[in-house]
């Protein structure tokens, strides 16, 4: 079984006020935290990471050795669009688990945690946190094949609700904190 990991970064920040791919978060980039973890998940192959706005800043300012860079050129129109650019640059995966790169704390012990499911029971695995749904969320073909109905600024969600889904809590493995506004990024100081 081929399982690919797709970390989304396309976002213009606009809550943060610029880049916030590349805010500093005890010693790396932000973005860099995600990398990090996915890369640290040998199973996973290939690696796909998604930017859009500010794309060249973030090239330069991020290790992004050793996975694929996709730029969305549509990412305005939301997480919807840079799923679908990251899903095709995955090429023909059976599944693929999802990041935001904006979780600096998701380590690779929690992503690999996500690979844990057999796809004949079920069509996701997805990460919570004290029982709220989060991520990393793994998502089988059949639901990765499905990634043309989805529209604006939303994630598989709404698709989730009809599947078949493994919940696992992660809630004493990482802090699911994710970083939309400076406010948020001083408080992880």
């Amino acid at each position: 079984m081929r399982i690919g990991g797709l970390i989304l970064a396309a976002g213009e920040g606009r809550r943060f006020g610029g880049a916030k791919q590349l805010a500093d978060v005890r010693g790396r980039p932000l973005l860099g935290h995600a990398v990090a973890a996915m890369r640290g998940v040998a199973a996973l192959d290939p690696v796909v990471v998604v930017l859009g706005a500010h794309a060249d800043e973030v090239r330069a300012g991020v290790d992004l050795s050793g996975v694929r860079v996709v730029v969305c050129a549509d990412w305005a129109d939301g997480q919807s669009a840079s799923l679908r650019a990251g899903v095709r640059a995955l090429g023909d995966v059976d599944a693929a688990v999802v990041t935001l790169g904006d979780m600096p704390f998701v380590t690779s012990t929690v992503i690999a945690s996500a690979l844990q499911f057999d796809p004949g029971r079920f069509d996701a695995v997805r990460a919570t946190y004290h029982g709220s749904p989060g991520h990393p969320v793994l998502l089988a073909r059949p639901l990765l094949a499905r990634m043309d109905e989805l529209r604006g600024d939303v994630g598989f969600r709404d698709l989730l609700a009809g599947a078949r889904v493994r919940e696992f809590e992660c809630g004493d493995l990482c802090d699911p904190v994710d970083v939309d506004t400076r406010e948020e990024l001083d408080a992880l100081s």
